[in-house]
């Protein structure tokens, strides 16, 4: 793996987003009701709130009309509204804004950070990235700082020829300063139709570099895999979307056509995607069984099972996981170390083990999403705020990738090579850059 490579592993998964047309990792349908396990994240242009697992649910019908009751209630709020439109210096104002402001207050009174509200611009978005393409530069970012920040350029993007580097600084877009501009609006401006171009002034280190950068349709990589060592397959998944599964199913006949023996599953970084694509993941790896339980507010549950169909279910497997490994990473790689089928190697996970429904509003006005239950691994483990502890605990620091290094991908090829003998949870330190 080249450099871009690894620095998307490392620092890719709590605070990317890739340069699409959408915001969200949702991948959202319109018209559909979906569940996230979020970020991240699809595909979607922000890996950064982490990601989604997204199953279609029923449909439900939700009514825009006030109830009754609610007069007394929202006297306060009409109140305020008549105050700003009369008293306000700047007029008019923006009711529509207004509005959405409203509905952004309420859903954050909740209190829950996976319980958000999405305007209509961000949800028409955050529709396009889990199908595969989308119009940009090509590159994954961070927003959660101050600046716009690249993560890591796509394999064979627009970004990467130009020579876009991990850790360059985005200061001003077609020559108009952005800093002090929300990042994730800074993104929208990246984002155009293929063909047009875009001027981006670099801040790397103490230097100041424009590249102009030709907007492409960009195909986003949903799986990469090759053969390493001589007979160890490795497969990276950068999120869980609708192609995953048939191309993890190539990827492991093409790797066991070469002579692979063993795999490397590689879910660093990743923050999510559809729940269908985790289960159909995690049953290429399990044979049967139970892979999650939701447990839902009225004491229900939905459990979801191997499929029984996997291609890979007795191969030697090691499992590479990290901070930025959220959602759907989570469900295959806590299904796979509760049923003890292969070994967790890296840093423990992010920890997102509630489930959310995103809803779309009426009139095009957005969605909202809103955490309605939360999920279980195969041993009834909540790993919501604690995420997964991996058997082999190992760092990959900011020296190692300066250094070139992967103690994680090299630890995981050693015990492929010693043949897996213990899923005791030990600690390895990282390897000095």
């Amino acid at each position: 793996m080249n450099n871009s490579q690894i620095k998307w592993i490392v620092f890719g998964g709590l605070a990317a987003l890739l340069l699409t047309t959408s915001i969200f990792i949702s991948g959202l349908a319109i018209g559909f009701i979906v569940s996230d396990f979020s970020s991240t994240g699809f595909f979607s242009e922000r890996i950064g709130q982490i990601f989604d697992v997204l199953p279609l649910i029923e449909d439900t019908e939700y009514t825009s009309e006030p109830p009754a009751e609610s007069a007394d209630l929202f006297a306060p709020f009409w109140q305020a509204w008549d105050i700003v439109h009369d008293d306000y210096v700047d007029q008019p104002l923006d009711d529509e804004t207004l509005m959405r402001g409203a509905i952004q207050g309420a859903i954050d009174a909740i209190g829950d950070p996976q319980t958000a509200y999405m305007d209509p611009d961000t949800y028409l978005q955050a529709n396009i990235p889990l199908e595969g393409s989308y119009e940009g530069i090509g590159a994954w970012v961070d927003t959660e700082g101050d600046f716009l920040t690249i993560v890591s350029p796509m394999p064979g993007s627009p970004a990467e020829e130009v020579g876009l580097e991990p850790g360059d600084i985005v200061v001003a877009i077609d020559g108009e300063d952005v800093t002090g501009i929300d990042p994730n609006l800074v993104v929208r401006r990246v984002l155009g139709p293929a063909g047009t171009i875009v001027v981006l002034t670099i801040q790397r280190g103490n230097d100041f570099l424009d590249f102009e950068i030709e907007r492409r349709n960009i195909e986003v990589p949903s799986i990469q895999y090759e053969l390493i060592e001589e007979d160890i397959g490795y497969i990276q998944l950068f999120t869980f979307s609708n192609d995953t599964a048939d191309d993890l199913r190539r990827a492991i006949r093409s790797l066991q056509d070469d002579g692979a023996l063993s795999l490397i599953l590689d879910l660093r970084g990743n923050g999510g995607g559809f729940l269908f694509s985790a289960i159909d993941v995690s049953s290429e790896f399990i044979d049967e069984g139970v892979i999650l339980t939701e447990k839902f507010g009225d004491g229900t549950e939905q459990t979801y099972e191997a499929s029984g169909r996997g291609l890979a279910t007795d191969i030697p497997l090691a499992v590479l996981i990290n901070a930025g490994s959220a959602s759907a990473s989570e469900i295959v790689a806590g299904a796979i170390q509760d049923y003890e089928r292969g070994l967790l190697i890296g840093e423990t996970s992010f920890g997102k083990g509630s489930v959310q429904n995103w809803v779309p509003l009426d009139d095009e006005q957005g969605a909202v999403r809103v955490t309605v239950a939360r999920w279980y691994t195969p041993n009834g483990t909540l790993i919501q705020d604690q995420g997964l502890t991996p058997d082999v605990e190992i760092a990959l620091t900011e020296e190692d990738f300066e250094a070139g290094l992967d103690p994680q991908l090299e630890q995981a090829i050693d015990k492929l090579k010693l043949g897996l003998p213990t899923t005791q949870i030990e600690e390895v330190p990282a390897i000095e850059g």
